[in-house]
């Protein structure tokens, strides 16, 4: 199955919710304002949040149809949706120099933070950079051993500590192994605890510290993973991530098992961050960079073109 198959795929449940709640909105009689603020309601039920429902509103209104059809109303979701992705949809690029270059993965437990950093992994080695993985979430011993499983699976090297040990020296450890070994990125796996959000920054500053002495632009990207299964609480992460962490880009996975994936457009309008890659599935290649007009119209439940 191709990508695009699989990113339709990923995509059909939420297409289908969308598809749902503007049911019976196109037959009506006329196009009023009536008709319109139940558009932008039926959007917003979609998780596509608030502006990114009103900015589309807008949109039909200034095309003023006397009537808009099923298929009409779809186009310009799905024009207007391309028009929100288009100035995020960014691929992540290894930049770095001296090397390695330092990429800092946040997000809390279960959103697939070490999961994504595997495919992560995966994927710049398919672009023939080296990778050397950090096992910084030294809290849970599950995702130091999950890390390891995954670079073997990918033949990355990890450089991992105890559980409960120092995630910075882990970091100074990856540094001085990838510089030595000449690794051209150097991907680090973080503790997700939003609940304590004051040890989170404290960690996260001493990471930042360590890496700044070793090589002042590190960390030169700082990743927030989002599980888009949920929903607009995905939205609340990235303003606690942005303030505490500064992050630099998103990563959204889950977008298959789910019918919430509006919020990635949700997401690009609201915050404007680079959205670096989706992931739509559990295979170490399910997680890419995205094209901006696939992904609209998948959401919008047009076949591609």
């Amino acid at each position: 199955m191709s990508w695009l198959d699989r990113l339709r795929g990923g995509f059909s449940k939420t297409a289908e919710k969308v598809a749902d709640n503007l049911t019976g909105l196109t037959s009506r009689a006329a196009l009023d304002t009536s008709t319109l603020d139940d558009i932008e309601e039926a959007l917003i039920a979609s998780d596509l949040g608030p502006e990114a429902s009103h900015r589309i509103r807008e949109a039909i209104a200034r095309q003023k149809f006397e009537r808009l059809d099923e298929r009409g109303l779809r186009s310009i979701l799905a024009e207007e949706i391309e028009k929100i992705l288009a100035p995020v949809a960014k691929p992540l690029e290894v930049w770095g120099f001296p090397r390695p270059h330092v990429i800092l993965v946040i997000g809390v437990n279960g959103s697939g933070k070490t999961t994504t950093i595997g495919k992560l992994a995966h994927w710049l080695k398919e672009q023939d950079y080296g990778v050397l993985l950090a096992a910084g979430d030294t809290f849970r011993a599950a995702a130091i051993e999950q890390l390891n499983i995954w670079g073997e699976r990918i033949g990355a090297p990890v450089i991992a500590g105890k559980e409960g040990g120092d995630a910075a020296g882990i970091v100074f450890d990856g540094v001085k192994q990838a510089t030595a070994t000449g690794i051209d990125a150097l991907i680090v796996d973080t503790a997700g605890r939003l609940q304590n959000k004051s040890h989170l920054m404290e960690e996260l500053s001493k990471i930042r510290r360590v890496l700044g002495r070793l090589n002042p632009e590190a960390p030169h990207d700082v990743l927030l993973v989002l599980d888009a299964t949920t929903g607009q609480n995905a939205l609340a992460q990235v303003e606690v991530f942005r303030e505490t962490a500064g992050v630099t880009g998103l990563i959204m996975t889950k977008l298959d098992g789910t019918a919430r994936g509006g919020v990635l457009v949700a997401a690009a309008e609201k915050f404007g961050l680079p959205i670096h890659a989706i992931g739509v599935g559990e295979k170490a290649d399910d997680l890419r960079p995205f094209d901006p007009r696939a992904v609209a119209r998948a959401i919008a439940g047009l076949p591609p073109e």
